[in-house]
């Protein structure tokens, strides 16, 4: 498999990516209405970090994506990365999420 990662000496990719400078943002939720990331990841950005202080569902879209509580699940306290797509594939440049039970805080950390 065709990889752009650094390779270990067993030819096995080693999943490092740095943070992006200017990449990092904040989204303020509740349980009332979706909130998403004021500011559009960058084309170049194929894979975020999430942090949560409450659980969230989340969903991943362009400009007008909301999510719901029948959205994906994510659980509070997990830091955790996930693919917006590139190298063929939809970017996904918009994060939605809504609060499950109280409001919270999810960080988002672009990598390139």
């Amino acid at each position: 498999m065709t990889t752009l990662l650094p390779i270990d000496s067993n030819n096995n990719a080693i999943p490092a990516l740095r943070l992006k400078d200017g990449g990092a943002q904040s989204i303020a939720v509740n349980t009332s209405s979706s909130v998403r990331n004021a500011v559009a990841l960058t084309a170049e950005t194929r894979i975020i970090s999430l942090y949560t202080t409450g659980a969230v569902y989340l969903r991943f879209g362009d400009s007008s994506v909301v999510a719901t509580s029948t959205d994906h699940y994510f659980p509070d306290g997990v830091y955790y990365d996930l693919s917006i797509g590139g190298n063929g594939t939809e970017h996904t440049p918009y994060v939605a999420a809504l609060a499950v039970d109280t409001d919270s805080i999810v960080y988002v950390s672009e990598k390139v």
